[in-house]
């Protein structure tokens, strides 16, 4: 089971040879992992150090810092929940982007200046897209029914989940990313309820809401909407994983288009991957569900129907996406196999596991996250004004995303900015190649003579 409970502690460790080595030690015979170190006070003969701990469970920490207390040598100064206290508050806020420092400047920003600009917007409601924010806003949707792996927990449970993507939204691509909790299940509620708030937006990003209703929900939404509407869990999650099979192909020399490749799991992230895989032009999809539907489904697409037994039989590439920890044995792992076991927080094989019984490459979803696909995405969107995000868009946010992998890695590091940059630009261009743009009755000329 996959390290989850973070823990930021603050030792004081001799610097006698021997000490520092024991503790390191007997922290990783707990089968717990370091994150962050760094030394907050040099004292004599001694350091304090401040660590992130990772441990699978609440009472193997205790256990741990029961241990310390214990040791000769080391002390245990304080332990903080670290993660608890990163989401006091929440983790975004809605800032100001003028300042209001005298009565003049409440006269522009506020009344009685802003009725020239609403105004504007009424003779001419293309002005909204450059005296509001609404161009850069996407609205962050969930109903909290298929949150992480933990399930339907219900939306307000799943409010962290969207302010973390808000928070990436804002970090990565400048967007305003503003979480919207919807509670009901029902899909009719849910497309309603985006419909009427849709004008707030340049872009609907839906998360986290379970198949086959979002299935439904996505669709409707995209056709009835001028304005981009993606299902992150299908489509972020496929562009990454793309991205990452371009980059095993040119490692191993696999025809992409051509390997039999197998999906296990054919909810929301793996649907969405097989429909962008078709639409490259990968022959041969394999896939594996427990539900009928899902697969009757599958087959539409192109896809070839079969059991867990068959995918792993027939594929050269296994992408599982079930949300089943420990689903795939071992022996199960055909040599030279490509296993990506996507599922958080506990994938169906670790990679470790896959590697040792023979796999050529192996990942989980914690390296091929999707939030390295949907920020420039999105961002590449909205700079063109596009009406919705074609498959078009996503293979060449994929194809940019695996362009600044590092050789050897399969994706690259999720906080560089330029390859954000890089997709925008790219998703940008076809979007205006493949003429899903709004034209507008006004063009940024007009807009200048009018100022």
């Amino acid at each position: 089971m996959r390290n989850k409970i973070i823990k930021r502690i603050k030792v004081k460790i001799l610097e006698d040879p021997g000490f520092l080595g024991k503790f390191a030690t007997m922290v990783g015979e707990f089968g717990a992992l370091f994150g962050e170190i760094k030394t907050v006070h040099i004292g004599k003969n001694f350091k304090i150090r401040e660590m992130d701990v990772y441990v699978k469970d609440e009472e193997t920490f205790d256990t741990i810092a029961d241990t310390i207390r214990k040791m000769e040598g080391v002390d245990l100064i304080e332990v903080k929940d670290v993660v608890k206290e990163y989401h006091i508050n929440g983790k975004i806020k809605v800032c100001s982007n003028v300042e209001i420092e005298s009565m003049d400047d409440l006269s522009i920003v506020y009344t009685p200046g802003v009725a020239q600009v609403c105004k504007l917007i009424q003779e001419n409601p293309d002005y909204a897209y450059k005296f509001t924010s609404i161009n850069n806003n996407v609205a962050i949707a969930t109903n909290g029914t298929a949150i992480l792996g933990l399930g339907d927990i219900g939306a307000v449970a799943g409010m962290p989940v969207m302010e973390g993507k808000a928070v990436l939204f804002r970090e990565l691509a400048g967007i305003n990313g503003i979480p919207i909790l919807i509670n009901s299940k029902d899909p009719k509620v849910i497309i309603q309820t985006l419909k009427a708030i849709a004008p707030t937006f340049g872009a609907i990003k839906l998360e986290d809401i379970k198949a086959p209703e979002c299935f439904e929900i996505e669709d409707t939404l995209d056709r009835e909407l001028d304005i981009p509407v993606v299902h992150d869990d299908q489509h972020g999650t496929a562009v990454v994983v793309l991205s990452a099979l371009l980059n095993i192909a040119q490692y191993t020399y696999i025809n992409l288009k051509r390997v039999s490749i197998g999906i296990i799991g054919l909810g929301a992230a793996g649907m969405g991957i097989s429909k962008l895989l078709k639409a490259f032009g990968v022959q041969e999809i394999y896939g594996a569900d427990i539900n009928e539907n899902a697969l009757k489904m599958f087959k539409k697409l192109g896809g070839k129907p079969a059991d867990l037994k068959t995918v792993m039989e027939k594929s050269k590439i296994v992408i599982a996406t079930t949300g089943v920890p420990g689903l795939i044995k071992k022996e199960m792992v055909k040599p030279k196999q490509v296993i990506l076991a996507l599922s958080n927080p506990d994938p169906e094989i670790t990679p470790e596991d896959a590697l040792n019984a023979g796999a050529l490459y192996a990942a989980d979803g914690k390296a091929i996250n999707n939030a390295l696909g949907f920020p420039g995405l999105f961002r590449g969107a909205l700079n063109a004004r596009a009406k919705t995000i074609n498959n078009a868009m996503k293979i060449a946010a994929a194809r940019t995303i695996a362009k600044f992998t590092m050789d050897g890695d399969l994706v690259p590091n999720i906080l560089n900015k330029k390859v954000h940059q890089a997709v925008a630009k790219a998703v940008e261009e076809v979007a205006l190649k493949t003429g899903v743009v709004k034209y507008l009755s006004i063009v940024e000329e007009e807009i200048e003579e009018e100022l």
